[in-house]
Order: structure tokens, then C-alpha cells, then sequence
């Protein structure tokens, strides 16, 4: 029997993540007596885009290892659920999971259904915006730097992480190098128990903006287990997340990409830039469909920006045309867009403000 979804009726229903029909059955039923419909996704990668966001989540037991796998956020409000024979896997699970309720059928059927009748508002979640280039060297950090700058000076709690271990580090491009605070290397050794806000308080910061970043003493890749606390984190205790990504996706990028609420290619105008981003494009949709390009010129074959998006079959966000003054700063350790003026910080304060509106207008060419 394929698992089945009810017919929304608003942005914010409870989420129901399993696969056992009668498991599901039994769940619909109980809603139905809560007076309210649900969300269901068969697995968590269905279930990811709402996870965060739903009032109450109803894992099934079925489930719960696979849950646990895919390093979903910690959130308060999730319940595992299951019959007494299903549930003899799950016990161990529910710490881990952040789940705080473990219920047997059919003995919690009445607590269930004063769980879906109650009437909880959505939680409150930071937007994760992802920053990625189409071809090494479009310019992604300098970007994602510009995108953090503006947030923090629109008046948005802001962290800025750096995902990529072999960049050149985001510490760099705001000018931050000898500011205190952690970097990846401390969150990595505390194994994904962190406590939010004194992580947030922990790493480097100024003003409504936060940065988490490499360590210039040593090369170390980003456990899941890190990415996951850092992303859940920063998702309760800031409004805007900005995320640098490297090109070649690792476990801890990938999870970041797929939390991400919307991704941002840059790519230069010019063909091999071009013909590079489709293929990438392709990689990253696996992870976020909500993914559109930002094409930087100069363009020596005079290709337009509208060309290039169409191209890699990418709506189009915006363009941007060569800034001196933009690598000037950088070597004079300015953070990007931080004057607040240019066709940078232009672009910037136009990109957070359809995050954070949730906006996905393309641009004209």
C-alpha cells in the first residue's frame, strides 16, 4: 500500500515521517480525531524541507534509524511512535534524535490525539541562504562575505559559515584573521554536542554578525556531526545563516546544502564558466531545488547574463559587473559590501531580502 499525504490546508501542518501503511493509518486516524490533517513523508528526505518548520513531528519507528542517519536537526515537539515489537529498535534512538516522547499504539492513542489537537504555532527558524561558484574562482566567498555584511547591517543576527577546508577562509575576505574566537577545529572535537547558544557566543563575532571558520595552523575536514549542531544551532539563534561552499561536496557541505532555504551559483560570463556551472547545477539540484545563478562579468565573448542562465537552466538572480574598488578593499582587509554602496552590496541587499521574504522573482536580463 503506498504511503499517502493529505491535501494541505495551510503552510503548517504536523509532519508524519514513515513508511509502515498501517503505522500511517493508524496516525491519520488520530489526527482526524485531533481535528487537523498532517503532513507525511515517507523518509527524511522527504520530510527535510518541513522538518524544521512543523509544529509537531510524529516519527514512526520505521523510521527512526533512518532519522537519526540523515542528521536531522535537533528541534523540540518530535515524538517517535510505533507498536511495542517496532519500538524495542527505537528506544536507544530517541536521545539521539532529540525526541521527547517515545509512545506505544494503541495504549497512547488518547494522549496522541490531545498532541494533535493542540493548536502550536510554527517554529520559528533562521533562513539558510548557500553560497557556491560554478568553476573555481567565480568569486563564491566574496559573495557569500557581501551577503553576511548586509544581513548583519540590515539588522539580521547573522552567522557566516565557511564549509570549504581548502579555501582560501572567510576569516580573510571580512578581515577578521586576528579576531578571538572558535574555529572549526574546536566544534569538530566536541562530536556534535553543543550547547547553542554558547557556541554562538563562543566564535568570532561583531555586532549582529557571527563567523565560523578554519584555523590557518591546520587543513581538517568537517564532521556531519559538527555541520549538524553548527546548522541547528544557528537556526534557532540567528535569522540569517550564510554558508560558503566548496565545489566538491563533501558529507558536511551536502548536509548544509540540503538545509539550505535557498542556493546562489555565481558564475563568471564567460562559455567554459558556463558549460562548468550546468554541471553543477545538476549536482547541486540533487540537494536544493531552490537554486538560481549570479552571473559576474567582465564577459569577454559578450555573452549576457540572461544567456548564461539560460544556458545552465537556472533562473536568474542577478548580475554583477566588474568592482575595483570591491579588491581593493579585500587587500586592505575591508570586508566586502561593507560601505553599503556598489553593484555588490546592491545585489546583496536585494538577495536577503527575498530570503527573508521568501521571494523567488528572476530578474530581467
Amino acid at each position: 500500500m503506498p504511503a499517502r499525504t493529505s491535501v494541505r490546508t495551510g503552510p503548517h501542518l504536523p509532519l508524519v515521517v514513515t513508511a509502515d501503511p498501517d503505522l500511517l493509518d493508524d496516525l491519520l486516524r488520530l489526527a482526524a480525531a485531533g481535528g487537523t490533517e498532517v503532513d507525511v513523508a515517507p523518509d527524511p528526505v522527504a520530510a527535510r524541507d518541513r522538518f524544521t518548520t512543523a509544529p509537531l513531528v510524529m516519527i514512526g519507528a520505521d523510521q527512526a534509524p533512518a532519522c537519526l542517519r540523515a542528521h536531522l536537526p535537533r528541534r523540540p515537539r518530535v515524538v517517535v511512535v510505533g507498536r511495542p515489537a517496532a519500538l524495542e529498535a527505537a528506544w536507544d534512538l530517541a536521545e539521539p534524535l532529540g525526541a521527547e516522547h517515545v509512545v506505544e499504539l494503541p495504549t497512547a492513542e488518547p494522549w496522541l490525539v490531545d498532541r494533535f489537537a493542540e493548536r502550536t504555532e510554527p517554529i520559528a527558524q533562521g533562513r539558510v541562504l548557500a553560497v557556491i561558484g560554478g568553476r573555481g574562482g567565480a568569486g563564491a566567498s566574496i559573495l557569500a562575505g557581501a551577503l553576511a555584511v548586509t544581513a548583519a547591517s540590515c539588522g539580521h543576527r547573522t552567522l557566516l559559515v565557511d564549509a570549504d577546508p581548502v579555501g582560501g577562509g572567510l576569516d580573510l575576505v571580512l578581515g577578521w584573521e586576528g579576531v578571538d574566537g572558535l574555529r572549526w577545529p574546536a566544534l569538530a572535537g566536541a562530536g556534535g554536542r553543543v550547547n547553542p547558544p554558547a557556541l554562538l557566543k563562543a566564535l568570532p563575532h561583531r555586532g549582529d554578525l557571527v563567523l565560523l571558520s578554519f584555523a590557518r595552523d591546520e587543513v581538517l575536514g568537517v564532521p556531519v556531526e559538527a555541520m549538524a549542531a553548527t546548522l541547528d544551532a544557528a537556526r534557532r539563534g540567528r535569522e540569517v545563516i550564510i554558508v560558503d561552499l566548496p565545489r566538491m561536496l563533501d558529507d558536511a557541505a551536502t548536509l548544509a546544502l540540503a538545509a539550505a532555504d535557498r542556493t546562489i551559483m555565481i558564475v563568471p560570463a564567460e562559455l567554459r564558466a558556463t558549460a562548468a556551472a550546468a554541471r553543477m547545477a545538476t549536482v547541486v539540484r540533487r540537494h536544493c531545488e531552490n537554486l538560481a545563478v549570479v552571473v559576474r562579468g567582465p564577459a569577454p565573448g559578450k555573452l549576457k547574463a540572461s544567456e548564461v542562465a539560460r544556458s545552465i537552466g537556472l533562473p536568474l538572480a542577478g548580475s554583477l559587473r566588474p568592482e575595483a574598488a570591491v579588491c581593493q578593499a579585500l587587500e586592505k582587509g575591508d570586508a566586502p559590501a561593507a560601505g553599503g554602496r556598489g553593484p555588490l552590496a546592491e545585489l546583496s541587499k536585494r538577495l536577503i531580502r527575498q530570503l527573508m521574504s521568501d521571494e523567488r522573482a528572476e530578474v530581467a536580463a
